[in-house]
């Protein structure tokens, strides 16, 4: 098959570009490098550098697509409460660009990933796709209209829409910013030199940590998978983990003496995330494969800057 992935140099998109381009099929990549690393793709990834709001350079990398990956978006939850507008104009007006896109050359299926983080703060658990959302951060926001941009667009024009809520991705590889860096690639930096575990808020706050290798498998199945068009899917380990339990584990994976200091004034976002997989079993027959034990110890053996730094 021939696909398109935006967002192709990013942690997940690099990724899921390497496997496809590995198992033999033809894979288009766009990027604007905002922060993702382009060294990341295999050579056989056909890339260009470009934004997703660029109209005439998406209508000639969509040209022959049988299926799109829209991995294109701004993902730091903290981030979107200080600039908005750019999440807007990036996750919500580079979706609908791309779906006009598609429209205008003809492309039948598109595959859109979306975030756990749309349902924000629930009464129950574990979150199944007909929760009502209740996002709480721009980034969420800019992630549901999306969605619905994605399956408005789709059912107007005839294009294949399916929506998967991947919950925390992690793994080797994952984007490491000065600010606001993800939870899991912080506490292994951190544990190896020796430097404090900063949590916020009490800790006791649970999330459902996804390993890399099993987000693909799940995207990967959703460009072939029948009978998927309007679906909205979670893509989850379906297992419910406190922060500072995973600080504990980090600690003890690399045999670490450093400390965990609780920031309890801090904002630790919603109390409770994890994952109904029981659509995702059936439709993708996907089910999550890597323990967060096992995930963790192939994040510190894989990651080359961990690597380098023991």
């Amino acid at each position: 098959m021939n696909f398109l992935i935006t967002g192709a140099a990013g942690f997940l998109g690099s990724a899921l570009a390497n496997t496809l381009a590995r198992e033999g099929h033809h894979v288009r990549g766009l990027d604007d490098f905002s922060s993702g690393d382009p060294q990341a793709l295999v050579e056989d990834v056909h890339f260009t550098r470009g934004d997703v709001n660029d109209r005439p350079k998406l209508w000639t990398l969509l040209q022959d697509i049988d299926c799109v990956y829209h991995l294109a978006a701004r993902v730091s939850v903290s981030e979107s409460l200080l600039y908005p507008t750019q999440y807007n104009d990036v996750n919500v007006g580079g979706t609908v660009s791309l779906m006009e896109a598609m429209r205008d050359v003809g492309v039948g299926r598109v595959v859109f990933i979306s975030s756990g983080a749309v349902y924000g703060d629930q009464g129950e658990q574990p979150l199944r796709e007909d929760n009502t959302p209740n996002p709480r951060s721009p980034y969420a926001v800019s992630k549901l209209a999306g969605e619905y941009y994605v399956r408005t667009i789709g059912a107007l024009w005839g294009i294949e829409a399916v929506c998967l809520r991947v919950f925390n991705a992690y793994g080797p590889g994952q984007h490491l910013p000065a600010s606001h860096p993800p939870v899991i690639p912080n506490f292994i930096r951190q544990a190896i030199r020796g430097g404090s575990l900063v949590v916020h808020g009490d800790g006791n706050q649970t999330r459902d940590f996804v390993y890399v290798k099993d987000v693909v498998r799940a995207m990967v199945a959703a460009a072939t998978a029948p009978d998927l068009n309007q679906r909205v899917i979670n893509v989850g380990s379906g297992q419910e983990v406190a922060v500072r339990t995973v600080a504990e584990m980090v600690l003890g994976l690399i045999g670490s003496q450093a400390e965990i200091i609780f920031a309890i004034r801090n904002d630790s976002g919603v109390s409770r995330m994890c994952a109904d997989t029981a659509l995702a079993r059936k439709r993708l027959s996907f089910e999550a494969q890597t323990s967060l034990e096992e995930g963790l110890r192939l994040t510190l053996e894989k990651d080359p800057r961990f690597n380098k730094e023991m």
